[in-house]
């Protein structure tokens, strides 16, 4: 069932710890009022601007956010103007662009800009709120994930294997010194391929990273294997299109996909 802003109401349970804070900001009231109910809803403190302007005054009186929600569209200062500014700042604040402004284009600007993800607002609540919390869980807490096999160096905040470096902070991954332009669900499959270099991992492993255990997409069991290998045809193309020679993530047919051992 839609909530009046056109989110579906979804329960899932955060991590134990003290809640996270998240600022959203748009011009839209009644979306605000809906995105916070049910963010807090499910464990998570909000606070709201209508503006770009009024997020940064926000923001520069040291307010302790965790992640920020930033609509494109506004008055005045858009949704990418604010993530500009921030950047100007130096505030190292994830952040998510929410927007019915679905064309490529648009994402593949806001992920340059710094968004760790992008996500069309006809989403369902369910997969914003999912976005949400991967996201928060990579802030809070995943300094305790564990060490990369192989040749993969992890730190708190790092991992490197071979010309890959991921930030698991922020949720960015670069590529001989330059950033990726992942999407949050992309970073995420590079995550688990490349933190476990050398093993196959089963294409439904890597569907449950995306979805959640339990969920199905298109017909019969073949389904979500399809789902996956269009998540990494866009990931292999992103990597090609910045060093033509990419072939680090392998296909199991039958099975799943590999990130190579660094030779």
């Amino acid at each position: 069932m839609l909530d009046e802003a056109g989110f579906e109401s979804a329960r899932v349970v955060m991590p134990s710890g003290p809640p996270a804070r998240v600022l959203i900001v748009d011009d839209d009231p009644l979306l605000l009022e809906t995105l916070a109910i049910n963010l807090e809803d499910n464990g998570i403190e909000t606070e709201t601007a209508e503006s770009g302007e009024a997020a940064m005054r926000r923001l520069s009186e040291g307010a302790d956010f965790d992640l920020v929600i930033l609509d494109w569209k506004m008055p005045g200062m858009s949704g990418l103007d604010t993530l500009k500014a921030m950047n100007a700042e130096g505030m190292e604040l994830p952040a998510i662009i929410l927007t019915s402004l679905t064309d490529q284009i648009f994402e593949e600007s806001a992920l340059a800009t710094g968004a760790v993800d992008f996500v069309d607002k006809s989403r369902s609540f369910s997969i914003v709120l999912r976005r949400v919390q991967i996201i928060l869980s990579g802030v809070r807490g995943r300094s305790g994930a564990s060490e990369a096999e192989g040749d993969g160096r992890a730190g708190a905040d790092r991992l490197v294997v071979g010309a890959l470096a991921l930030d698991r902070k922020a949720g960015r991954a670069f590529w001989n010194g330059d950033q990726v332009p992942l999407t949050l669900t992309e970073y995420q499959l590079v995550y688990e391929l490349a933190s476990h270099p050398g093993r196959d991992i089963k294409y439904r492993d890597l569907y449950n990273l995306v979805h959640g255990e339990n969920f199905f997409v298109g017909t019969g069991g073949d389904g979500y294997r399809a789902n996956v290998r269009s998540f990494v045809k866009r990931i292999r193309q992103k990597f090609r299109d910045m060093d033509g020679s990419f072939e680090q993530i392998e296909n199991y047919p039958g099975f799943g996909y590999r990130w190579r051992a660094p030779g």
